[in-house]
Parts: C-alpha cells; sequence; structure tokens
C-alpha cells in the first residue's frame, strides 16, 4: 500500500485552493485514504490530493491546473465500481463529483431528464415517478451508484434485456477533456449527423474525460408487471429455461439467475421468498400491457414446468414483488453473511452456452477448494460469478487467480471480459485475450485523440507491461527485487 509522498502535493494543492474553497481540497493523511480504493479493495493507493469540484467549471478549472503540471487525474463517483477503475494515481489527483448532486430538469413532454454525475440511478426514478416516467437501467447498486459512473461503465442491470444498456438511454453528454475544455457529445435527440462521439465515450471508463452533465431518456411506467419466480432442479434446468423463453419470441424484462449459495445469503439478509433448498431459481419479469403480460405469463409458466420447475410462484403485490427484487439487488452485499471475503466477477458469454460455463466454473472451483456463487443476469448471459474464500486463511491469490481464469474461460466460449462492471485495473492485463495487438493499438489512438498526455484515469482499460508480464492483480514486487538482486526501473 503506497502513500502520498510526491513533493509536488503542497504546491498543487495551493494551486487547487486557488480555484476552490479550502474545505473542499484534500490533502490529510486519513482524508487521502477515504479514497484509495473503489468497491474492488484488493487495488489500494493513496492520491496525492482529492478535490471536490461543486459544478461544471470548478471540474473544468481543477483539470487545467493538472493539465498544467502534467499531473494524472481519476474521476470518482460514489466508488462502488467493482473493476478499480477509480483507483487512484500514484502522486496524482482524484476529482471527485460527490458535490454535483443536482437534478437539473425533469422535462416531463419530451421525456428527458438533465442531471449532474453525481445525481443516484434511483433518485432520477424517484423524481421522474410522479409523473409515470422512470429510468430505465437499473444496477443491483442503484441506490448508491452515481449516474457518472454508470456513464463511465455503461452499466446495465436486472432489466437490461429489455430495455438495453446505459449507452440505449444517454442523449447528450458535457464533457470536460484533457486539457480542462468542455465539449457536448450528443444531442437533444437519439438521431445525431457525424461520428457517435457519444457512443464512444460512454463506457470509456474515465479515459477520455470527465463527465459533467447528462441528460437520459425516461420511458413511460408500463401499465401492467408480473414477476415470477420459479425453482430448478438444476443450474442447467434453468439455463435451458432461458434459451427456451428467448426461443419462443418472448423478451421479458429481466431474467434473473441464482444458485443455492446466493439464495441462501439474501434470504437471510432480506427475506424475500427463495427456496435456498433449490439449487437454482429464475426471477422472471413481464411488463407491458396487461392483455400481452398475461398471455406471455402463460406461455412462460407452460415452458418453466416443461424443464422441470420444481415451484413456479407470482408475487401478486407489489410488496412482495420488491421483496423479490430486494433479495435479488442484495445478494452481492449478503454474501458476506457466508463467507468472511469475496471478489465479484463479471463476464458475458452466449445464452446457448450459460449451463456449460456454469459447469465449468463450478468444476474449476472444486478443484481449487473455493465456492462460487452465482447471481447473474441470464437473459443476456451476463455472470456474476462471486469467488468465496478467506483472508485470514491466506486464500486470497488463489481466489484472485480463480477470478481472471473465469473471465477469461467467458472469453474462451465465445464471450466478453466485462458486461457492466468493466475492466478497469482488474481485468486490463487480460484485454489480450480479447483483443489482437493491432486492436489495441487502435484504441490506444482514439483514446490519445482525447487525451495526447495519458492523464485522464491512467493505467485502466489497456494492458501495461507490468500488467502483461506479472500476474493480475495488486501490485507485488518480484522476489528478486525484495533480495536486492534486481531493481525495478
Amino acid at each position: 500500500m503506497t502513500t502520498a509522498t510526491t513533493t509536488a502535493a503542497p504546491g498543487l494543492a495551493r494551486e487547487f485552493t486557488a480555484v476552490l474553497p479550502e474545505n473542499c481540497v484534500i490533502t490529510d493523511e486519513v482524508g487521502l485514504r477515504s479514497y484509495e480504493c473503489d468497491g474492488l479493495t484488493g487495488f489500494r493507493q493513496v492520491p496525492a490530493v482529492v478535490v471536490l469540484p461543486r459544478d461544471s467549471e470548478e471540474v473544468a478549472a481543477c483539470v487545467r491546473v493538472c493539465a498544467r503540471h502534467g499531473v494524472p487525474f481519476v474521476a470518482r463517483g460514489a466508488g462502488t465500481g467493482l473493476s478499480g477503475g477509480a483507483l487512484p494515481v500514484a502522486d496524482g489527483v482524484v476529482i471527485s463529483l460527490q458535490k454535483l448532486r443536482r437534478i437539473l430538469e425533469i422535462d416531463v413532454e419530451n421525456r428527458r431528464a438533465v442531471l449532474e454525475p453525481g445525481v443516484f440511478n434511483l433518485d432520477i426514478s424517484r423524481a421522474a415517478g410522479p409523473h409515470g416516467l422512470y429510468y430505465a437501467p437499473d444496477p443491483s447498486s442503484q441506490q448508491v451508484c452515481t449516474i457518472g459512473g454508470n456513464v463511465a461503465e455503461n452499466s446495465g442491470g436486472a432489466h437490461c434485456l429489455k430495455y438495453g444498456f446505459t449507452t440505449n438511454h444517454v442523449l447528450e453528454m458535457e464533457v470536460v477533456l484533457a486539457d480542462g475544455s468542455v465539449v457536448t457529445l450528443g444531442g437533444p435527440t437519439t438521431e445525431q449527423a457525424g461520428p457517435d462521439l457519444r457512443g464512444l465515450f460512454l463506457g470509456s471508463e474515465g479515459t477520455l474525460g470527465i463527465c459533467t452533465k447528462v441528460t437520459v431518456r425516461l420511458l413511460r411506467k408500463p401499465e401492467a408487471v408480473r414477476t415470477v419466480l420459479a425453482d430448478f432442479p438444476s443450474i442447467e434446468a434453468a439455463g435451458e429455461t432461458v434459451g427456451a423463453i428467448v426461443e419462443a419470441s418472448i423478451v421479458p424484462a429481466a431474467v434473473e439467475m441464482m444458485d443455492s449459495l446466493a439464495m441462501e445469503a439474501a434470504e437471510a439478509a432480506v427475506g424475500a421468498g427463495y427456496t435456498v433448498e433449490s439449487p437454482s431459481a429464475l426471477i422472471i419479469e413481464l411488463d407491458g400491457p396487461a392483455e400481452e403480460c398475461d398471455e406471455q405469463f402463460a406461455e412462460i409458466t407452460r415452458i418453466c414446468e416443461d424443464r422441470g420447475a420444481t415451484r413456479i410462484h407470482v408475487a401478486d403485490s407489489t410488496d412482495e414483488r420488491a421483496r423479490v427484487w430486494k433479495g435479488r439487488k442484495a445478494a452481492f452485499a449478503a454474501v458476506g453473511r457466508i463467507s468472511p471475503d469475496y471478489i465479484v466477477q463479471d463476464g458475458v458469454v452466449p445464452r446457448t452456452r450459460l449451463a456449460e460455463v456454469l459447469s465449468q466454473i463450478a468444476a474449476m472451483g472444486s478443484e481449487v477448494g473455493l465456492r462460487v456463487a452465482n447471481v447473474f443476469h441470464a437473459g443476456d448471459g451476463n455472470l456474476h460469478p462471486l469467488v468465496l474464500y478467506s483472508e485470514s486463511a491466506g486464500e486470497h491469490e488463489k481466489a484472485e487467480d480463480l477470478s481472471s481464469r473465469i473471465a477469461e474461460l467467458c472469453v474462451e466460449l465465445g464471450g466478453s471480459l466485462s458486461g457492466e462492471h468493466g475492466i478497469g485495473a482488474d481485468k486490463a492485463c487480460s484485454m489480450g485475450r480479447m483483443f489482437t495487438d493491432d486492436d489495441l493499438a487502435v484504441m490506444q489512438r482514439v483514446r490519445a485523440g482525447f487525451d495526447p498526455d495519458g492523464l485522464c484515469n491512467p493505467g485502466k482499460v489497456f494492458p501495461t507491461p507490468r500488467l502483461c508480464g506479472e500476474r493480475p492483480g495488486p501490485f507485488r514486487p518480484h522476489p528478486l527485487e525484495e533480495a536486492g538482486v534486481i531493481s525495478r526501473l
């Protein structure tokens, strides 16, 4: 773990206090350590300075200070990311957006909302709700994650099967580039002339600039909602059911899968009504016109029964439906009840290979003596395996290795390293498994077009010599370095 020892820190702090109030510049050791990691706590780095601008103009002013001195910076929202995307840079600056929390406009007529990046995801729907509208992307952490972070990672959520990811709902963004200039990407409508720079920025994980304002689409609340909880005798049977639903030309709003370990944890936490003895369960939600929901519900019931469902339960009230979803969305945190430590992974496979990949994950976990809990977006094949381990028992490295192998297995089976959590620092060294050197070189050229000096969130997404040449994870010195035989330049 590195401390902030840069000799430039006092001078930087003085420059920042020229553009910000003194209480918006953090330099004390205790305060800095509050920003040393995001939700992936195995990666830690204390920054030199943390600044808390209050609006877009102050964000741009802070970036200009960094640009003048060639100091790298990392934008940070709520710090809920799970890939080390908001990990500070040694001797660098963290630009926290936590004070930019205003909902600037709810445009009911055009079904749009204009937001600052620190607005919590769920608060968008709360503000739009009285007008019969809501914001569709719903990450499990939607109560605490911010729209700025959602833009950075192109976050999805349970209902992305039908409604898509953040990129499908963002119309326009105000962005501060690496030199402190401010540009607008996208526009007030879904159709724009020229290259899609809005789409390029979305999911770029803070490597192209800082989003300081975003305009999102709002949707009309559906007429009817049907939520079904179906238990299955095996994970394979649940996986086959997902494929059969899609083959029947039914596109549910959401199809989530949980295994017995995940249900055990969630049930202990919130009492969602799960059958913890069941090997697996699907949460299937339909929404839309009432007649259509009724017809599709009948078909889904038949499909579940044909695949051996041992229980099919319909949430018959708003409260019960909320309880079912509370259990699903609390699953990550609830796993702490059954394991002292765990790593959340994120990968994607084709739906047709769900049963295969889950079987292989179970075998890989058994091989190294670690349990893996599974809770994920089954409808689009977005896996979230949770590798359970004990730090005190010395299992961290083994768990970290298994987690990386699972991500790379997804690529081998025709999928992706990440569905919504991002690459960050966690999976940068695995990018070569998914992309060729030429692919990565083109991506770097695009990045350089926005940030020629590489100041925006360096060390993330792209593999570096250190990450490529060593085992992934937090930096550890080579044994020969520790013995004084070699040194690192």
